[in-house]
This record gives C-alpha cells, structure tokens and sequence, in this order.
C-alpha cells in the first residue's frame, strides 16, 4: 500500500478520535444529544447500538460475520476480515422526535458523532476492535403548572420545570479468534464515561418574593469498566449458501462515580442552600445480558439475520422519581432483517452494485411506568454505496418508530433517526514491485 493512504486512514482516526473525546468531556446545554421524556428515568434512553450496516437491518450484528464491513455487536466477528486488512467506520445521527399526549406536543432535532471504530489484524486469523460507541443519552425538557385546589388556595400558583442532559458512552477493545476453521471466539473491555444532570424547579407565580424558587437536583460523573463475551459458529450449507450463529453475554456491571446532590432557595439575590453534599461511588448498574442470534448468507447476494436479546433490570438500584412510579424491568428484543445486493461486480450499472437493507424491531424497555411496560416498535431501511476500491463505502440507515401510547397517561412518540457512515478500508504490509 501506498504510504500516503496509510497517512490518510492514521491521521483521520486520529483526528475524529480526539474530537469525539473532546464533544463527550464537553457539556452543551442547547444541544441535547437526544429530546424524549422517556430518558429522564434510570441511566436515560439506552442507544440501540451497531453502524448503519446493523441499523439498516433491524439492529442485528450477533449473527453476523462480514469481511467488508465492521460489525462490533460481537466481539467474535472481528475474526471476519482479509487478513492485511485496515478498516476504519465512523458514523453521524440525526435524531427526529415528535411527543405528544393527546393535547401537546413538541418537537426536537439532534445531530451527534454517533460511533468511531478502527479494525486491525493481529496475527492470521485473529483480529482487534477498538472505538467509541454511545451507550445512553439524556435529553428532555417541559413544564407543568400546579392543579391541585389545596395548594392553590394555600400557597397560590407554582410552576414546575424539569430538565435533564448528558450522556453515558463506551469506549472498548476486542480481541477475536478464529479456532478450526468454523468457531470464533471474542472478548471486550469497556470504559463507561460520561455524566448525567436531572434538575427540577418549584417557581412561585404568586409571591415569588415570600416562596422564591426552589431548585433541586443531581450530578453523576461516571468512570467504570465492564467486559462482553462473544462466540460465533459458521459453516455452509451448500457452496454458495452459509450460515452463522452466534451469541454474547456481558457480565453486570456497577457504574462507579461521583454524584453530586443539591437543593436550594432563590430569593432574588439571595441563595439558600438547603443541602449540598458529594457521594463516592455510584450504585446504579446496568444488568446481565445476553444476545443470541443467526444469519444465512447467499454468497454476494443477500443475507437474512434475526437476534433475540434479554436482559434484567430490576436489580439496578436507580433513584426514585418523585411523582411518577418507575420500576426497572425485564427487557427484551426481537430484530431482524435482510440485507440485498442486485450484482456487486456490474460494469454497466452502477446502482445495481449498490446493497439494499431492510429489518424490523420489537423492544420492551427497561422502565416499567405506573405499572406499565414502555415499549417501541419500529422499521429500518438503508443503502451501501460503494466509493473508490477495496470495500470503502458511504452508508445510510432510517430507523422509524414509536414508543409509548397514550394509554395509562403515557406519552406517544415518534421518532425518525438517520445515520450516515463512512467505511473506509485498505491493505496494509503489500510490497509493490514498481513504483
């Protein structure tokens, strides 16, 4: 390989590395990295995870193995690639919200760095992972006013602001090995990071000047690791068609930091503080989980895949939220999705090189609201289009769902999340006879 294209793939890695480091250190109030009420409860909304590649296809990655495409739902899959191969994938979201509860509404746009993922062979048949991934985000904002009679006519009219931001993401680093030719065996360690802020406001309409406002609220600054074990089993059943199973397990996992608790009394200029204290040591955690999946492949044509992922949140220990009964919950989903591409070498027309995808998806979350179960099902659709040589692609996915219902006083949303991703992949170590 050239040693400009080596120049090339280093510096950009490197390049997004730090700004993607610099964008989770940094708070940005005006900018949430997502806008749901759903994320105000527990470590907030968890991120469905995989590239355009696994989003385009319902989510699924546990059952797969593909050597032009990076695919970290599995730690054993990075086995999957030509041995002098250098791959980098980084991706951009756009998130789209629309919640309502049958009388208001409101709407949000995010855009973030979504993920940044560099692959590298290790020796023949064994591989590394390494990279940033999102694994939870909060974002929401709304006001209620006071409608109760009792402390109207007592204390008069009081306005209540929640508000709540940041992020939890995950930087990792797998190992994979392929072991007789048809079993893969991988390992990943994780560093959680980021800091979640929930506040909320009692502000007195009708005599801010005996009442004031009283603000309350928490800070958890979160450093703390975790692991992810995966194995993937592959074969033929003919010699255009195979298949590949697969399935992950990751260990419970305590998000140790620092959190910060506070109340206080605004009065003008002057501020009371009714408390203010730190506590090392989290104890919010987040479960066991296993994924368990499959996919058959017809050689450069298509790929159909389903994964099944469960995992127990009711031993997570978060704080209450005052006014709404939330419990952690089983959660549980269903992915699947096929992925079709009509002539991958054609000269003649380029789209038809292009590869198509399409998947479903079924989740019951973790949070479990005045004794029901939030749930969201949605589509996905995507394309790959290929760029320059070598499997370096441009790829986008549209994730369209909803969440919630207006039942049992929830709130309905709906949401479009577009993710675009660049894959860039060359071959290092080729010792060129001419220049």
């Amino acid at each position: 390989m050239q040693k400009t294209g080596i120049r090339i793939l280093a510096f950009s890695f490197l390049f997004l590395l730090i700004g993607t480091a610099r964008s989770a250190a940094q708070t940005i109030t005006d900018a949430l990295g997502t806008y749901t009420p759903y994320s105000m409860f527990g470590v907030g909304e968890v991120t469905r995870p995989g590239t355009s590649l696994n989003r385009g296809m319902g989510g699924i990655g546990v059952g797969l193995r593909d050597n032009r495409y990076i695919n970290y739902l599995n730690p054993a899959s990075a086995s999957s690639r030509d041995s002098l191969s250098f791959m980098l994938d980084f991706g951009l979201m756009q998130r789209n919200f629309i919640n309502t509860d049958g009388t208001r509404s409101s709407a949000y746009n995010a855009f973030n760095m979504h993920h940044i993922i560099l692959s590298f062979p290790i020796w023949k048949s064994s591989a590394m992972q390494m990279g940033i991934i999102p694994y939870s985000n909060v974002g929401y904002r709304f006001v209620e006013d006071e409608s109760r009679e009792d402390i109207l006519a007592n204390v008069g009219s009081f306005r209540y602001l929640h508000y709540g931001q940041g992020s939890i993401n995950q930087a990792f680093a797998a190992f994979s090995a392929t072991f007789f030719r048809h079993l893969s065996v991988g390992a990943q360690g994780m560093f959680f990071f980021g800091n979640i802020e929930k506040n909320a406001q009692a502000v007195s309409l009708s005599n801010p000047e005996l009442y004031g406002t009283l603000k309350t609220g928490y800070d958890i600054v979160i450093g703390s690791f975790g692991a992810q074990f995966g194995l993937q089993a592959f074969g033929n059943f003919s010699p255009s068609t195979s298949f590949t199973v697969g399935a992950t397990f990751q260990p419970r996992a305590t998000l140790r930091g620092d959190v910060t608790r506070f109340a206080k009394v605004e009065k003008g200029s002057i501020i009371d503080t009714v408390y203010s204290f730190v506590s090392e040591g989290s104890q919010m955690s987040i479960p066991m989980e296993w994924t368990v999946g499959f996919s058959i492949r017809k050689r450069d044509k298509w790929v159909f895949g389903a994964d099944y992922t469960q995992s127990d949140w009711r031993k997570s220990n978060f704080a209450a939220t005052p006014g709404v009964l939330f419990e952690p919950a089983l959660s549980r989903t269903l992915k699947a999705g096929l992925e079709f591409t009509p002539d991958r070498y054609s000269i003649r027309y380029f789209m038809r090189r292009w590869t198509y995808r399409m998947g479903a998806y079924y989740d019951q979350s973790y949070m479990m609201l005045n004794g029901n179960q939030v749930t969201a099902i949605g589509v996905t659709f995507g394309f790959s289009v290929p760029i320059y040589r070598w499997y370096n692609s441009i790829g986008v996915s549209v994730d369209a769902g909803q969440r919630g219902s207006f039942e049992n006083n929830l709130i309905r949303e709906r949401y479009i999340m577009l993710i675009l991703n660049f894959n860039l992949h060359d071959i290092w170590f080729i010792k060129h006879r001419y220049n």
